[in-house]
């Protein structure tokens, strides 16, 4: 079955920086997009970045754009997100997604919190 397993999330203070992974399995990783989302408390999850299956195509929301980035490898099926400048609005749950076979996977997601 799909799973996916988010890890990285901490504390953190405004200026730094986290790496957050999804360690993917079930599923051909390689023929798969994957994508980040967040949810803060209070608000509607919300994409953060995706990536293309070789992951030479990338998208970002406005908000994380020049301060995150959305990687893969292919070989280890792991998917990650490196976030620099962290903001206290980044603060939320991350949660890793793929869509197979129709139906959209998620992760139990992680929580990122920048506080000083």
């Amino acid at each position: 079955q799909v799973q996916l397993v988010e890890s990285g999330g901490g504390l953190v203070q405004p200026g730094g920086s986290l790496r957050l992974s999804c360690a993917a399995s079930g599923f051909t990783f390689s023929n798969s997009p994957m994508s980040w989302y967040r949810q803060a408390p209070g608000k509607e999850r919300e994409l953060v970045a995706s990536i293309g299956s070789t992951g030479r195509a990338t998208n970002y929301a406005d908000s994380v754009k020049g301060r995150f980035t959305i990687s893969r490898d292919n070989t280890q099926n792991m998917v990650y997100l490196q976030m620099n400048s962290l903001k206290p609005d980044d603060t939320a749950v991350y949660y890793c997604k793929v869509s197979s076979s129709g139906r959209n996977y998620w992760g139990r997601g992680t929580q990122v919190t920048v506080s000083s």
